[in-house]
């Protein structure tokens, strides 16, 4: 069994295979051939008095692998000077996270590796959102709008340059360092021109692709900034002003993100970035996790989740590559890609790549698969 961390998984694995391995996948879901289970998490109250504890998971499997991807975070969603509203993680302390991949043979049943999450899980999100534009953003569009300057941020530009002839890219983000990093770095890297703005309408206005990257609370744009011809897409649950639903002519969601659960005291959808959640602690400690948007469209006061904030009730990637639902039909069209839903079938997909290369090279850590193994059937 290997150990596999982010510095072997940044080596092995390439973003047009992250983007192929994906649309493979995705398309086998109506088949049967790929199966996945949507991201659910578990609050438990800990020692802040302004956050929780939080454990997510998502699971997939597909071509013979399934994967379950694992995560520990301490969580709090505080404002900052100018009242911006963000939600923060860590694992132990500020800047360490815990983010597992626990990859097994669906022929054997073998445990067959761990992975640190962090690199697999940028280049997946990235690629899941260039399928987006792949399908739904005009073929010439050149000019990338871009909210957020993180991580996630450079996967997306770099997708997207795979799949559409970007020639160009505006960034914002409210620190300006980060934004002009952003830029000087994906501009070095890609070979185009981008270039950080003052502000988000300014990176908004003219773009082709619009795309939001950031861990923001709130709305980072206005509905009315959307412009004929568009494609947006994002990151984020919350970042996408809830009037936008009303300016898209074609919705495309990746998959589905939430459960058809009745929801009740203990379990609960939209709290924070959690799309479904199971939720411990008393009336008062469970206060500190910000409610469901209620804004209508947005999960609002459903007595079942079933996930149409952002798409969930229109039709799915699966259905769109399959020919059984219409995209992009004309230049002035605007398309929407909700870029969350298949996570677990993404980490499937993509982790056997890597360890099928660490493999064949001798990397990785190597520890004894008898670890993981027991004589008594539990």
């Amino acid at each position: 069994m290997l150990i596999i961390g982010n510095d072997v998984v940044s080596r092995l694995l390439t973003m047009e295979e992250c983007i192929e391995a994906q649309e493979r996948a995705f398309a086998a879901l109506p088949s049967g051939r790929a199966i996945h289970r949507p991201r659910v998490d578990m609050y438990v109250p800990c020692q802040r008095d302004d956050g929780y504890f939080r454990w997510g998971t998502m699971e997939g499997a597909n071509d013979g692998f399934f994967a379950i991807r694992m995560k520990s975070d301490i969580i709090h969603w505080p404002r900052d000077a100018e009242g911006r509203w963000t939600e923060e993680k860590y694992c132990m302390e500020p800047g360490t996270y815990c983010g597992l991949i626990l990859l097994i043979s669906t022929e054997t049943g073998e445990p067959l590796a761990f992975f640190n999450d962090g690199a697999l899980q940028h280049m997946r999100v990235g690629a899941g959102a260039a399928l987006g534009v792949r399908h739904l953003a005009r073929e010439d569009s050149e000019t990338v709008g871009m909210l957020g300057s993180g991580g996630m941020a450079r996967s997306f530009l770099e997708a997207f340059a795979l799949v559409r002839p970007i020639r160009r890219a505006r960034v914002y983000s409210p620190t300006r360092a980060n934004r002009e990093a952003y830029a000087q770095e994906m501009s070095d890297r890609l070979g185009i021109e981008v270039e950080p703005v003052d502000t988000p309408r300014a990176a908004v206005r003219g773009a082709d692709i619009l795309a939001s990257c950031t861990d923001s609370m709130e709305p980072v744009y206005d509905a009315d900034w959307i412009e004929p011809g568009m494609h947006v897409t994002n990151l984020g649950r919350r970042e996408m002003p809830e009037e936008a639903t009303g300016v898209f002519d074609v919705v495309i969601r990746q998959g589905t993100a939430g459960l058809q659960m009745k929801q009740t005291e203990r379990f609960q959808a939209e709290r924070g970035h959690s799309p479904a959640a199971f939720i411990g602690g008393t009336a008062e400690e469970m206060a500190r996790i910000p409610p469901r948007n209620p804004r209508p469209g947005f999960g609002g006061d459903d007595p079942e989740f079933r996930d149409r904030g952002q798409g969930g009730d229109k039709p799915d990637f699966a259905q769109l590559v399959s020919g059984q639902v219409p995209g992009r039909t004309s230049r002035d069209q605007i398309t929407f890609y909700r870029n969350v839903g298949n996570q677990g079938l993404q980490f499937s997909a993509l982790a056997p790549i890597v360890y099928r290369k660490a493999r064949a090279e001798g990397s990785g850590r190597e520890i004894p698969t008898e670890w993981f193994l027991q004589d008594i059937r539990d």
